[in-house]
């Protein structure tokens, strides 16, 4: 086959292009049906060196022009077929658009230089990618986290879209640094790792918050094993970046590539702490939620209400219920402090403090502990009463309490009750044959008045019989049919007449269950209720045995 050695000379019939063709800017070459090139101007030769006339297009052009070529002048009518495609030429992408085949099936193709707008469309898509990855990411670090798995979603998160593996070292106090890291495609694993941040280039200065040197100065072949995953190979290059906390480090950032992986570009180096600053404050934020939870915790210990059972030859049984879901304190309270030898009376408190939540739980906190240094004064109510009101108007606090004091003590088959109230709702005693009876002990507030007055009355249960101590939230639960009616008195004692004679957890789980279906999902104020129960049979620690159980007398 013959080739012309002038470029762009042969001419091809109704096809050849002219002049004008020949000075386009745009590299054209005309190709006849049979795959032969006839024609090239001169910036299709300068590109493609080896489309001079004659010679054949799968060896002169790259091999998706080709295909292109083969498929318009073959016949295919397919989808795609005559519309323009796109492919590189060495290291730039062009575009080819193709002419209609003239009456000899040949097409003129005329090559566009895109690469411009390809890198502008391929750095956008890049841009698209690493928005949609940090919205991922704030996503999955913003849910409640303990701080271990935190820092185990981190380093997944960076496994998988940033490097071949990734490490999130937590700052320590201790010898062993808490080390959470990922290879691409597995699990998370957290350890405590015996390693010294110093041996690794950057670490140091990062846990303490500082940027460290560029990636490129970081050598891989001096990393000691802590920090390479086991079974990740040879590292290629890596990068250490701070993870930024709210006032403090919250640790730091290693992202591995494997060797002959291409290295950490500064472009990705930079998109590594933009996602490294989500990351840390994540972190940051899980572990104050951690340290205030475990504070919570114990202040929480020494607020909730105790257990509480058979304590000196008397049955006992309380239920408690906060204002809002999820609490476990609040303004309502109680407490048991059994007598300090045998036949020593025990002293039973209900209290209501103003207001709810955690403020009313603070305060209830105050009054309990002082009510406990008071125990040695426990006989004459009166006197405790007085004490804790001063000590209550000596505080900040602006709040009062309404109290009830119960002191018990067991004669014979009875129990004998000693009750004085400070504001608080008169107790009700259940009598046997259903009958309820208001004790009526009456007195002031607690922490509103310079002095306490306060009446005590005395009150003795036949075995079987119950008193039942209970607070205003119960009374005052607002519901039923309209929703706004309160539970009240009297369908409180209709409630206990219908549990005489029952052991007093019965007593206080069908008033408290009672109270709560009235009220519904209605909002209510602290509930809480204590039932003190004379035995029907006599516990051998109320008559000088040792042992748990309880015969008939």
């Amino acid at each position: 086959m013959t080739v012309y050695a002038k470029r762009g000379i042969e001419p091809a019939g109704e096809t050849a292009p002219g002049a004008t063709w020949q000075r386009t800017p745009f590299p054209v070459l005309l190709v006849g049906a049979d795959g032969v090139v006839r024609q090239a101007n001169d910036e299709a030769v300068t590109l493609l060196p080896r489309a001079l006339a004659g010679a054949e297009l799968t060896e002169a052009a790259p091999s998706w022009l080709v295909t292109a070529h083969q498929r318009l002048t073959g016949g295919d009518r397919g989808a795609g077929a005559g519309r323009p495609v796109k492919g590189p030429v060495g290291e730039r992408s062009f575009e080819a658009h193709p002419s209609a085949p003239d009456s000899t099936g040949a097409v003129a193709w005329w090559l566009v230089d895109d690469t411009e707008l390809r890198l502008a469309a391929d750095a956008l898509s890049v841009e698209r990618e690493r928005t949609a990855f940090l919205a991922e990411a704030s996503d999955l670090l913003v849910s409640p986290l303990s701080p271990e798995r935190c820092g185990e979603v981190a380093a997944r998160l960076a496994a998988t879209h940033l490097a071949d593996a990734a490490v999130v070292v937590a700052p320590s106090a201790a010898r062993r640094l808490p080390v959470a890291s990922c290879v691409r495609g597995a699990e998370p694993v957290s350890r405590a790792a015996a390693g010294d941040p110093a041996a690794v280039p950057g670490l140091a200065e990062a846990l303490r918050g500082f940027p460290p040197g560029p990636a490129r100065r970081t050598d891989p072949a001096g990393l000691p094993d802590w920090v390479v995953p086991a079974g990740f190979g040879e590292v290629g290059s890596v990068i250490v970046t701070p993870l930024p906390g709210q006032g403090a480090p919250a640790g730091a950032l290693i992202l591995l590539r494997r060797a002959g992986a291409a290295a950490f570009t500064d472009t990705e180096e930079t998109f590594a702490r933009l996602f490294a600053g989500r990351a840390g404050a994540a972190m940051s934020a899980a572990r104050l939620a951690a340290e205030q939870t475990s504070i919570t915790e114990t202040l929480m210990r020494e607020l909730m209400p105790p257990r509480i059972g058979h304590v000196g030859g008397v049955d006992f049984a309380a239920r408690y219920a906060a204002a809002r879901p999820g609490e476990r304190v609040g303004g309502d309270f109680y407490d048991l402090h059994p007598g300090a030898g045998p036949g020593a009376e025990t002293l039973v408190v209900l209290g209501d403090v103003c207001g709810k939540g955690l403020d009313a739980a603070v305060l209830t906190g105050k009054i309990r502990n002082t009510l406990h240094a008071l125990l040695p004064l426990a006989g004459d109510h009166q006197r405790v009463l007085s004490l804790l009101n001063g000590a209550l108007l000596s505080s900040h606090h602006t709040r009062f309490a309404t109290l009830l004091l119960a002191s018990t003590s067991r004669h014979g088959p009875d129990v004998r009750l000693r009750l004085t109230s400070a504001g608080h709702p008169a107790p009700l005693v259940v009598r046997t044959d259903g009958r309820v009876e208001a004790v009526p002990t009456r007195g002031t507030l607690v922490g509103a008045m310079p002095t306490v007055a306060a009446r005590t009355e005395t009150v003795t249960l036949a075995p079987g019989e119950t008193c039942v101590l209970f607070t205003d939230g119960i009374t005052e639960a607002r519901g039923g049919p309209g929703g706004g009616e309160f539970f009240g008195e009297t369908r409180l004692r209709r409630a206990l007449s219908h549990v005489a004679g029952r052991p007093p957890e019965a007593v206080v789980e069908r008033l408290m269950t009672l109270a709560s279906r009235w009220v519904g999902d209605g909002r209510h104020d602290d509930m809480a209720a204590v039932a003190i129960t004379a035995p029907r049979g006599t516990h051998l620690s109320a008559v000088g045995g040792h042992g748990p159980g309880r015969f008939t007398g």
